[in-house]
């Protein structure tokens, strides 16, 4: 039987600087990134990525644009995640002053990738300013802990 999980990602942007989350190493994927995480049964998918907008770091947000789905398939484990990236440029609310998943910092576009992040959100984050919509495909194997296929596009 086949396992799925569905993730989100959310981008908050305020004019030329994102929201981004400094998650620490005790939480795993441990750098800077966005805002996220699994969408709850039986939510949708943009209901999922407003909600972990709202727990992580205290903001509504509104008006949000789908930008693409970037998505794992691990065959060993029978096993595929997808995780289904938005961008918000509308939000209200105030910062969480001891946000759950670690500090939180608007930083400029421009500065982003000069800071530390997982390749996999240094590789995907220029994608959210991109016209259209992006598609990452990869397939792992667990057992070796290799890339057996890779593909980024824009559709």
């Amino acid at each position: 039987m086949m396992k799925i999980d569905l993730y989100t990602m959310c981008i908050v942007q305020d004019e030329d600087k994102v929201l981004l989350v400094n998650r620490p190493s005790k939480l795993g994927f441990p750098g800077y990134l966005g805002a996220g995480g699994k969408v709850d049964f039986p939510e949708g998918l943009t209901e999922g990525a407003i909600r972990e907008v709202w727990e992580e770091t205290g903001l509504k947000v509104k008006d949000l644009v789908f930008k693409g789905i970037d998505e794992c398939v691990v065959p060993e484990k029978n096993y595929r995640y997808m995780v289904f990236n938005y961008l918000a440029k509308s939000y209200e609310g105030e910062l969480l002053t001891d946000p759950p998943e670690g500090e939180l910092l608007w930083v400029p576009i421009e500065e982003v990738l000069s800071l530390p992040m997982q390749s996999w959100f240094k590789r995907k984050f220029p994608l959210f300013f991109e016209e259209g919509t992006f598609e990452i495909y990869e397939v792992w194997d667990e057992e070796n802990e290799v890339m057996l296929k890779e593909s980024v596009k824009m559709l």
